[in-house]
């Protein structure tokens, strides 16, 4: 291979938990209660998650609509974080501009993240699949609806990135069904077509600046579909052809994370779509400059809604729009087109 190391990256989906954060409440109008964030616990197979509960500006005693929300892959924790590196307050923004819109909110961290860890996993981390993030999820989703703030029959779904699968699978099975679900930049494809694609772009820029050879190109391409293949045939993966970084990621892969990438790649997004009531409003956002879900990984998913008869708004593209939805004039907030996009899902 030409000189210049090509880099190879790919945030892999992994173990989450639930933390906990308590803010000052913020002064009131007259007559009115003040908006305040209280820690919450509730328990997923054994383990003890915890989490934060945001209550907006409210009247005494009246029952607010509720939005669940999932962080996307990765160690990912009730912010939208990955400390210490990487700390886009993803989650914490969506509480903000919800709270604008008089919803409450109930963001947790997931397993292996903040307070809660990986509870009863600790001592076999292998055994944590991605259905037991939905089990979590699932009662989480039980605790904001047994808030005494919160109305069981207004409650939302909003899930970013992976989290938005997961909004997707609570959709069509949680009782009492949500009244609507923001996917907001959705792994909208099954997990590993999904690591495919964007492994082959990285190796195709690669290729466009000179560090591989188009020949080179098309043996890593062909490497990386075998490797596919033999994971989900359950076969040692071969990792002769791969540049070390890929390499290195399907050897995770075969790893502690087994069972979770297994169990995450076996389900297909558009399969699921057919099980939400009908009428459920939909928000399915993707962004023109997000590399890791592009718009076109969406299309299935969103024809699959349609003929789910999902409500609207549908699918909102979102110009220049990255994965963590923002845009080149705020690189650290949420972009005016996503709170927008919100604001369509929550207004109706």
């Amino acid at each position: 291979m030409r000189k210049g190391k090509p880099r190879f990256r790919y945030l892999a989906a992994a173990v989450v938990a639930l933390a906990a954060v308590i803010a000052a409440p913020a002064e009131a109008a007259p007559g009115l209660v003040p908006a305040a964030d209280r820690e919450v616990v509730f328990t997923a197979d054994g383990t003890t998650v915890y989490g934060t509960l945001h209550v907006p500006e409210h009247r005494a005693g009246q029952r607010l609509r509720a939005a669940l929300l999932l962080p996307g892959s990765g160690p990912t924790d009730r912010d939208g974080n990955q400390p210490p590196a990487f700390s886009p307050d993803t989650l914490a923004q969506l509480t903000d501009a919800l709270d604008e819109e008089g919803i409450a909110t109930l963001r947790f961290d997931k397993y292996g993240t903040g307070r809660t860890g990986l509870g009863a996993y600790r001592d076999h981390p292998e055994d944590l699949d991605y259905p037991a993030f939905v089990r979590q999820a699932r009662a989480a989703y039980e605790s904001l609806r047994d808030q005494p703030e919160t109305d069981p029959h207004r409650l939302l779904l909003v899930g970013h990135s992976e989290g938005a699968m997961t909004g997707l699978v609570l959709g069509g099975t949680v009782r009492p069904r949500p009244v609507g679900l923001a996917l907001l930049q959705p792994q909208a494809i099954r997990m590993l077509d999904l690591v495919s694609l964007q492994l082959k772009a990285q190796v195709a820029e690669a290729t466009r600046q000179g560090q591989l050879t188009p020949e080179q190109q098309r043996t890593v391409n062909a490497a990386i579909d075998a490797a596919i293949t033999s994971l989900r045939e359950h076969r040692p993966v071969d990792t002769t052809d791969l540049p070390a970084e890929i390499a290195q990621l399907f050897e995770a892969f075969q790893g502690t994370s087994a069972r979770f990438v297994v169990s995450d790649d076996a389900v297909n997004p558009p399969d699921i779509a057919r099980t939400l009531r009908p009428g459920t409003r939909v928000l399915l956002t993707c962004g023109t400059n997000d590399p890791q879900v592009p718009c076109a990984t969406t299309n299935a998913l969103t024809n699959a809604l349609r003929h789910a008869y999902a409500g609207r708004p549908g699918r909102v593209t979102l110009p220049a729009v990255d994965h963590l939805m923002h845009d080149p004039d705020h690189p650290d907030t949420l972009a005016p087109s996503v709170l927008d996009a919100l604001r369509r899902l929550t207004r109706h």
